[in-house]
């Protein structure tokens, strides 16, 4: 079974910066979207941002204009650059790969902010 691996999770001072990336231990086909989703201490998991095939993004709110990311289909990675971070944006991130005939999840990094 192929998995997702991420990484660059860490601890960081409000205001720093991370780099997650995430690419998958095997072989996939058909990507459409790869995206990045985060989960709080008793809170729904809820996206963070996604990336299509073509390169059209979308995010959350409450990361526009801080958070990026960027996707290198030859190599099937997804990355998410995050500045300007927050101890709101403390949390497990995970990243997703959306397939037609299957939705992969890795296992979770996680991102702390200290103020």
């Amino acid at each position: 079974q192929v998995q997702l691996v991420e990484s660059g999770g860490g601890l960081v001072q409000a205001g720093g910066s991370l780099r997650l990336s995430c690419a998958p231990s095997g072989s996939i086909f058909n990507i459409n979207a790869m995206g990045w989703y985060r989960q709080a201490p008793g809170k729904r998991r809820g996206l963070v941002a996604d990336i299509n095939r073509s390169g059209i993004t979308n995010y959350a709110d409450s990361v526009k204009g801080r958070f990026t990311i960027s996707r290198d289909n030859a190599n099937n990675t997804v990355y998410l650059q995050m500045n300007s971070l927050k101890p709101e944006d403390t949390a497990v991130y995970y990243c997703n790969f959306w397939t037609p005939s299957w939705d992969y999840w890795g296992q979770g990094t996680q991102v702390t902010v200290s103020s």
